[in-house]
């Protein structure tokens, strides 16, 4: 008897009724699994994600979400194996999988590692205040709340890994709990790594639920506070986006759609350089990696009329020593399709393309395979097609085959291969394969317009490039017009999709106490010792000291400027400072910080304090000349944790790791006699927490 696919729904594993969809082995054709959500109440799923899992999450901090999602990608990787082994059903060779896996997993710790740029608050303060006030007293500024609705994701089956994991790494960090509906034909190794997530325990009731087959009603009960994004076809994406609920509530609808991207052979690459090498190891990688099926695969490749035999010839001869078949089999370099129905419909689009192309390699009927039997899998040739006249025909800018399918095309100079670029109508990337920096700036800031993503790929950067159809999780994914005009991932840009911004605005006192992060001109608390003397969880956001006085000398300029060889003619009394922006011999900016650490540093003896962090958004504001009288306002402005490392190795271990601590930035004002500011930096100190 196949197996039923399970949804994990208000908190528990349910199966659907009825005969379900049959999903098959795409290698063998043999059945995997039966998928089915008839009968589940999707009106319950998006009221215990919005009543159970967000209020779980909102109540966590940015650090608390962050070390839960690295907290999850350890636990993931312990079980690989797994994975790895449900994974070759899907058509997927070792490589793809790793991308697909290990790369999913990857964006947890990506998205894990921003907590460190995010306070450890159930909300964030963004951007700079601005005051409003002659007197100081009335200011404004920026938070971000959590969302109290539900990230719905529909994904794509190309990644039932990375699709989900890419996702939910951005609104859990967020706050925001997530119903995953995968695409239903891969569904079974989404459904794998989910088990896994739920056995582990390690996300709150409510954060996470899937539905492993028809999405049903479920977009008939989103509300406003709720975050749809969808990867897929353009149509689907389209009549998704149009849906009345949707439109109604006016729901964030966030759309990454398959695209006809790019690839330019620069004018400057010769045949049988380096840069040739690359280009065609590039465009070969990514019509194999996943058999083609990839929203960012290269659809179109545009080569400068005079290589364009040569470039074609070459492409073909990569793609004839590429291995066809098993993916268990360790020769074989690339799989079958994820389905009978995913090839059939690559051959139908194949076929409205040979209308203006002509096929250059490969066969749409044959394909020799490894350890498999081709008419049982979903196994395709690679397809290389030709077309002599793209600004002639328009179905090669339009028309997507997803899979192992890809044209060439001419073009006569850098203005020439933009202007097709652009023919895509909007793409989540491009790449330009050249080592000629004009080139390359004339073509990326021609077609960034119509691109979410650039490379510009040569033999100084391939080595560490992740290449063309590698987004990364601190960088958007997205693009405009036909790729959907969305952004998934780009580090906090992401995360900010799932939050809402609010302005608020009050005096600067009391905008510190709401914000938990000292604000300009607020009043200072008595910290009732010096704050070095405090332990990281014992200082308190604004406790504040007023130093005592010094006075600067001519003396101290000329100290400091042989003890650093700074002898800048402004710091030169001897200097005729007429027709210059001084009156006369001034104090070195860094001198004056210098001044500032030792008014605010407080005895020689041990304390919390364990090291000087850094220094933040130093500016010196007025010049201070000799006679001058210098106080500093040193205040406790935010503190934000610091996690112990993860020791895997005792050999990783080092000093210091064993140590409970926390950062502490503090607001260092420096003050003239007149009472002016004549410089204001942040400066951060590691301190230690006070041992229970």
């Amino acid at each position: 008897m196949t197996t039923r696919l399970g949804n994990y729904i208000t908190g528990q594993w349910i199966n659907g009724d009825g005969d379900g969809q049959l999903l098959y082995n795409a290698v063998t054709g043999d059945p995997v699994a039966l998928a089915s959500t008839q009968g589940l109440d999707f009106a319950a799923v998006t009221r215990y994600a919005r009543e159970k899992g967000n209020p779980n999450l909102r109540r966590m901090t940015f650090h608390e979400r962050g070390n839960m999602l690295k907290a999850l990608a350890l636990h993931l990787r312990k079980h690989l194996d797994t994975f790895y082994t449900t994974s070759y059903q899907t058509g997927a060779t070792k490589a793809d999988s790793w991308v697909d896996i290990e790369g999913g997993i990857g964006n947890l710790f990506a998205n894990a590692s921003l907590r460190r740029k995010l306070s450890n608050e159930t909300f964030v303060v963004d951007g700079e205040s601005h005051n409003f006030g002659k007197n100081n007293t009335f200011m404004g500024t920026h938070i971000l709340v959590p969302k109290e609705g539900v990230a719905i994701h529909i994904n794509a089956f190309n990644f039932p890994v990375w699709g989900m994991l890419e996702k939910i790494a951005v609104n859990l960090l967020a706050g925001v709990p997530a119903i995953v509906k995968p695409a239903t034909v891969t569904a079974y190794l989404t459904e794998a790594v989910v088990k896994e997530i739920i056995a582990s325990g390690i996300l709150p009731d409510g954060a996470l639920q899937l539905l492993c087959g028809s999405a049903g009603d479920l977009l008939n009960h989103v509300t406003s506070q709720d975050v749809v994004t969808f990867t897929g076809s353009a149509t689907t994406g389209q009549m998704l986006k149009a849906h009345p609920r949707i439109l109604a509530e006016n729901v964030p609808f966030n759309m990454e759609a398959d695209s006809l991207n790019c690839i330019v052979l620069g004018t400057d690459v010769e045949p049988g350089s380096a840069d040739w090498d690359i280009f065609v190891k590039e465009v070969r990688k990514e019509m194999t990696l996943k058999a083609g099926q990839r929203c960012t695969g290269i659809r179109r490749i545009f080569v400068p009329e005079n290589r364009m035999e040569e470039s074609w010839k070459a492409i073909a001869q990569a793609l004839s020593q590429t291995v066809i078949g098993n993916p268990l089999n360790e020769k074989v370099r690339m799989g079958s399709l994820a389905g009978e129905t995913q090839r059939r419909e690559v051959r139908e689009q194949v076929q409205l393309l040979l209308a203006s192309s002509q096929l250059i390699y490969g066969s749409l009927d044959s394909v020799t395979v490894v350890d498999a039997d081709a008419t049982k899998g979903s196994f395709l040739s690679p397809l290389l097609l030709l077309n002599e006249t793209p600004f002639n025909n328009s179905a090669v800018h339009e028309v997507e085959a997803f899979g192992p399918v890809s044209t060439v095309m001419p073009y006569n100079n850098t203005d020439e291969a933009i202007r097709l670029s652009k023919l895509g109508k909007g793409s989540l990337c491009s790449s330009i394969v050249t080592a000629s920096p004009s080139i390359a700036r004339r073509y990326v800031l021609g077609a960034a317009t119509h691109h979410g993503r650039i490379l510009v790929l040569n033999s100084e950067c391939a080595k560490e490039s992740t290449g063309h159809g590698s987004p990364l999780p601190l960088l958007v994914h997205g693009g405009p017009g036909r790729a959907g005009g969305g952004e998934e991932m780009g580090g906090l840009r992401g995360v900010k999709h799932y939050l809402q911004r609010t302005a608020i605005q009050g005096s600067p006192t009391m905008l510190t106490e709401i914000t938990s992060i000292y604000q300009p001109n607020a009043k200072g608390k008595d910290p009732g010792k010096h704050p070095f003397k405090k332990y990281f969880e014992e200082l308190q956001i604004g406790d504040q000291i007023i130093t005592e006085k010094r006075t600067i000398t001519s003396e101290d300029i000329d100290k400091f400027a042989d003890l650093s060889g700074d002898h800048f003619y402004a710091h030169i009394k001897t200097t005729d400072f007429k027709g210059t922006m001084f009156e006369k011999q001034v104090a070195h900016g860094y001198f004056i910080m210098s001044i500032a650490a030792g008014l605010f540093v407080d005895s020689y003896d041990k304390n919390p304090v364990l090291l000087n962090y850094g220094i933040d958004e130093l500016r010196f504001t007025k010049p201070v000349y000799p006679g001058a009288e210098i106080h500093i306002r040193f205040t406790c402005r935010e503190k934000l944790p610091n996690d112990k490392r993860v020791i895997e190795q005792p050999e990783d271990f080092k000093r210091g790791d064993d140590i409970d601590k926390g950062i502490v930035k503090w607001l260092v004002e420096m003050i003239d006699e007149t009472g002016e500011v004549t410089g204001i930096a942040t400066i951060l100190t590691m301190v230690e927490r006070k041992m229970p």
